[in-house]
């Protein structure tokens, strides 16, 4: 039923608890996970568990968040996601949230990804944390619609969701959905168009409510498509099929 579109559980903090996290998974009927690798040696991880494991794909760019990791060509990272588990290229994007001027590594790194995608014929995974303007920019000027894209843990106002959405983009809500600080995000999650939204858990990051503080997984992504069914007035079955069937559609499974 559902698919969380975004999570890291080749981390280290999982250590080889893969198969009881999968097994949660199928419990919680979380039938297919994207693992996003951010770093050149998570890669051959990611590919590992993806290998393992029919429900699990894989993605990869170079972290937006490291200044210090290494930045591979475009057509390095397109070889990489070229075999058909690796279903996109990112994370990627901009952070200015933690990273302060100067930032053209930054801005650089990210249009390098959008060539990726390009070169790849993938589409991309973006992380934008208080940069809503350089990231349209950015996506615009390098064409990025026609890759396709998804906010990825969407965390902005309706303002720049509808630039997006204006784009051809998707928008991804994580557990930050359901907490009480998160108005904005809410707001969007109602007004975004039903074919153009995914849900994720992030995980090991951002349990949501009433998980909040524990260590993420994705057979919790059932807790935001509840809450995001409350938002809409839909079924937990309406909300699962639609964000799964979505999912499936712009990854290309």
């Amino acid at each position: 039923m559902f698919f969380d579109t975004h999570c890291h559980i080749h981390m280290d903090v999982f250590g080889n608890e893969q198969p009881t996290l999968i097994e949660r998974m199928r419990l919680a009927q979380v039938t297919n996970a994207v693992v996003v690798a951010t770093q050149p040696d998570e890669i051959e991880a990611v590919k590992k568990l993806t290998a393992q494991y029919r429900e699990l794909y894989g993605a990869f760019a170079v972290s937006p968040q490291d200044e210090e990791l290494k930045d591979l060509s475009p057509q390095e990272i397109a070889k990489i996601v070229s075999d058909d588990k690796m279903v996109a290229v990112g994370e990627t994007g901009l952070d200015y949230h933690y990273c302060h001027e100067p930032l053209n590594w930054q801005r650089n790194r990210f249009a390098l990804h959008v060539s990726a995608a390009h070169i790849a014929k993938k589409p991309l995974i973006i992380h934008s944390r208080e940069a809503s303007d350089d990231t349209i920019s950015i996506l615009r000027e390098n064409n990025a619609s026609e890759c396709g894209f998804v906010l990825h843990c969407f965390c902005g106002d309706w303002a720049f969701a509808s630039r997006a959405l204006d784009m051809g983009g998707y928008l991804s809500f994580s557990g930050i959905l359901t907490f009480k600080s998160a108005k904005d995000i809410q707001e969007v999650a109602k007004k975004a168009p039903l074919d153009r939204i995914f849900i994720e858990t992030d995980s090991p990051y951002l349990a949501p409510v009433p998980l909040r503080g524990r260590r993420n997984e994705p057979s919790y992504v059932p807790y935001v498509a509840h809450f995001l069914a409350n938002l809409r007035g839909l079924s937990i079955e309406e909300v699962a099929k639609i964000t799964s069937g979505n999912a499936a559609r712009f990854f290309g499974i």
